[in-house]
């Protein structure tokens, strides 16, 4: 360490004497007599052209740095908002690209025009109001118009999803997502309470609200109907997550203690994504984009995007948590369990005067399946 920073302290001391040096040097040019053509030799021509050469070169391969990554481009969105989003995008690019070359070109091709020469002297040019009204005004249009399109796609995006919109919540942890559907009976979300969650209700699901008796869960997939608006609910049980939909471009970020939201509509199911793309082993995926701890890479979900009449066969497949762990209907208030028995096993819901069954998960849960 020590022969490093002697090494350093050598380098920054041979560094100050240079410019201690070209400042002695300038000092010396400005006191003595000026030397008209000391800055007009055949270096000055050669760094002069130099510039024309970078010019091109770098046009050249920006060029073709874009046309070689197109190839990794995510294939057009499979949702309204992501097109109009894509859009707005590309939109946005022109326009910044266009002023890009414009400046560049013009300074590039400036300092080779006015490169220094003999008998050449630069006019004094303080100002001029009427051409930086001009640079002013126009650059401040175009932001303003950029701006304006971009909130109103925002503000469309991010509205009230429509009443008809398909409720699903998904949950974040590390290092996986929870997808809780409203159950085929009553197709509404029930209430949640992160005190109740233990190694099976990973979600928190209240049951002493009745909404709840016929959701269910699943960790392995998200199936969604084309064409219907989907409402995402999102949350996030320990760290900061993030939901990331690529191909229908969704992203939402999954806050502990402040559950968000998002609303889209697929309209490409995954059958006809696999067609477009030719490519049979396509599928929908939703990934997490906030690193959130060692395993954040392997956190990911399929999405899973299908007809309606598939959608419902499916959900009609799934069994209610209440159905998979009926020792919950402890939980279950007495006015309401009547209502549950239809969701739990026969031999849970018969009404037992003596007997209740009690287990003890995630950290000391006591559940009763006595129905009395």
């Amino acid at each position: 360490m020590v022969y490093i920073v002697g090494l350093l302290a050598v380098i920054f001391l041979a560094l100050a004497a240079l410019v201690v040096s070209r400042m002695a040097a300038v000092v010396r040019g400005v006191n003595g007599p000026e030397e008209e053509n000391s800055y007009t030799g055949y270096s000055n021509k050669i760094n002069g052209a130099m510039f024309l050469v970078f010019l091109v070169l770098g046009t050249i391969a920006a060029t073709w740095s874009f046309l070689h990554s197109t190839q990794y481009f995510l294939p057009e969105a499979a949702s309204p908002h992501g097109r109009r989003t894509d859009s707005l995008f590309w939109i946005c690019m022109a326009i910044v690209t266009a002023a890009f070359l414009i400046t560049n070109a013009v300074l590039f091709i400036f300092s080779y025009m006015y490169q220094a020469k003999k008998g050449y002297k630069a006019a004094y040019y303080p100002e001029n109001h009427k051409l930086e009204l001009i640079w002013t005004v126009i650059p401040a249009i175009v932001m303003a118009i950029m701006v304006f399109t971009g909130w109103r796609a925002w503000r469309d995006i991010m509205s009230e999803a429509p009443a008809n919109a398909q409720e699903v919540e998904i949950v974040g942890k590390q290092f996986n997502w929870i997808v809780r559907y409203p159950g085929v009976d009553d197709n509404k979300l029930g209430n949640f309470n992160y005190k109740l969650i233990d190694n099976n209700n990973d979600t928190g699901i209240d049951f002493s609200d009745e909404k709840a008796f016929d959701d269910f869960t699943s960790t392995t997939e998200l199936h969604i109907p084309v064409g219907k608006p989907i409402a995402l609910k999102i949350r996030a049980r320990d760290v900061l997550h993030s939901v990331f939909i690529p191909h229908l471009r969704v992203k939402m970020d999954a806050v502990p203690g402040m559950p968000t939201r998002f609303w889209f509509v697929a309209d490409k199911t995954t059958e006809q994504m696999k067609n477009e793309l030719n490519n049979q082993d396509f599928t929908y995926e939703i990934a997490c984009t906030e690193i959130c701890g060692r395993g954040h890479f392997s956190m990911r979900i399929r999405l899973i995007v299908e007809d309606e009449e598939s959608w419902k066969k499916w959900c009609a497949e799934q069994k209610p948590l209440l159905t998979s762990f009926p020792e919950y209907a402890s939980r279950i208030p007495a006015n309401l369990k009547a209502k549950a028995a239809k969701y739990l096993p026969a031999d849970a819901a018969a009404p037992s005067d003596s007997t209740t069954a009690s287990t003890e998960q995630g950290g000391g849960v006591a559940a009763s399946v006595s129905l009395r």
